[in-house]
């Protein structure tokens, strides 16, 4: 297969300048110099075209530069581009009644608008201590929810994040999340390991750690993103909404990454049989535009006016952006994220019978980790012939991204089409085959 000679000159010339000015602490994953995207493909700066299976961390739902939701912005833009949220506008209504009407709740919710996911997070937070009267928060290993003082401090899926910034904020404990390929309890016969995680939480957390009635929130990802696209035991959500309504705990779920139609629902946590207290939205919530959101149920939003606040909630192009945004996914996207996820699945898994460095894969939707391992029975992470195969795609022309210690995570707009997903996984597959070669 051929392959590209990246970076070019034009990139190379981009970069040099990047690392002049611009922090070093971002995570750049490969040298792409993006110029301009249409749909599910990209081109960089000297010419060179790419697939996209990465859509921006997941935040790209609509492709690159959809038609209606450039409208959306522009339409909006020449009209008024920012008033604060001292002051109202119908945008912001618009898209908060739309988030009503598509939240996860058995009753009417409120939305808190944001800039980012960790924002959202920050607010769930406050909102979960504001109501219930408790400080204290359950988090779990492998989770991630943010760079912000509050959620870094319940995100655990690098120790790099949390290296240099001690102390963080406290009235943080972690549990193990109920991931059936490297399951960390000892699980008593007949149960499932979701129950057996939610055992572990009541009987050491809560009796051992915690005071149940001093803990306001367990935040979750409904599908760990960061932390390795990692599906739960299919006990784990029904047991821990019993345990949340027993003593009185909120139930957060992080949908920044896997929420907004990804798995074919609007939530991910809708596809597990349980319904949260409160969600954290972004990313793929408005095409790439900077916005999330915190939604909750209304009878839990009691924060006075002036409790909490933003510059640029509600944005109005940001909000324009996302009302044109759910309606495509609503109306297109959504299913196709079911039907083509389901197509990529079965590939892949066609593809892990040809490869034994392929230690399992899985997904819902357009969600989809492959992980890589240094052995099938022993189930130990493959992280360098992960981040090879990485290296490898983009040299082919396919923009992916790794995750956990060994996973390459496939998120790709949710437009993608089936010989769009052919031809992606015939460069990922001819990568795979390279990379198990020492090339």
């Amino acid at each position: 297969m051929e392959t590209l000679k990246l970076p070019g000159p034009n990139a190379r010339k981009i970069i040099e300048r990047d690392h002049a000015v611009i922090s070093p602490s971002y995570p750049r994953s490969y040298p792409f110099v993006m110029d301009h995207g249409l749909g599910c493909e990209v081109w960089d700066v000297d010419g060179n075209r790419f697939l996209d299976f990465a859509a921006g961390i997941a935040v790209n739902s609509t492709g690159h530069s959809h038609p209606k939701v450039v409208q959306a912005i522009q339409e909006q833009a020449a009209k008024f581009i920012h008033i604060s949220s001292d002051f109202y506008h119908l945008k912001w209504v618009e898209l908060g009644e739309y988030l009503n009407r598509i939240a996860p709740f058995s009753e009417p919710s409120l939305s808190f608008m944001t800039n980012s996911g960790t924002e959202s997070v920050e607010a769930a937070i406050k909102l979960a201590r504001y109501y219930t009267g408790r400080s204290n928060i359950i988090g779990f290993l492998g989770g991630f929810h943010g760079r912000t003082l509050g959620a870094v401090s319940l995100t655990a899926s690098k120790p790099a994040y949390h290296k240099g910034f001690y102390p963080l904020m406290n009235g943080v404990v972690h549990a193990p999340f109920p991931d059936p390929y490297h399951p960390l309890l000892l699980g008593r016969d007949g149960e499932d390991y979701g129950e057996t995680v939610i055992r572990y939480i009541e009987e050491e957390i809560l009796y051992k750690i915690v005071p149940a009635d001093e803990v306001a929130a367990i935040l979750v990802e409904p599908i760990q993103g960061e932390g390795g696209y990692i599906i739960p035991a299919s006990g784990f959500f029904p047991a821990l909404r019993k345990l949340c309504d027993k003593y009185g705990i909120l139930l957060i779920a992080d949908e920044v990454q896997a929420g907004v139609g990804r798995t074919g629902k609007w939530w991910s946590i809708q596809n597990f049989g349980a319904e949260p207290d409160i969600i954290c939205a972004a990313k793929g919530i408005a095409s790439g535009m900077p916005l999330g959101a915190m939604i909750a149920r209304k009878r839990i939003v009691t924060w006075p006016r002036g409790a909490h606040g933003n510059t640029y909630g509600g944005n109005p192009i940001a909000c324009a952006a996302s009302l044109a945004t759910l309606e495509l996914i609503e109306k297109e996207y959504m299913l196709n994220a079911a039907e083509v996820g389901s197509y990529a699945l079965d590939a892949l898994r066609e593809i892990q019978t040809r490869h034994s460095s392929i230690g399992d894969v899985r997904g819902i939707g357009l969600m989809i980790g492959v992980e890589f391992v240094k052995d099938l029975k022993t189930h130990v992470g493959d992280d360098e012939l992960r981040d090879r195969v990485v290296d490898l795609a983009f040299e082919r022309g396919l923009l992916t991204l790794g995750c956990g210690k060994s996973v390459l995570r496939i998120s790709p707009p949710l437009c993608i089409t089936r010989s769009q997903i052919d031809h992606g996984l015939e460069i990922l597959e001819d990568a795979i085959t390279n990379s198990e070669k020492g090339y």
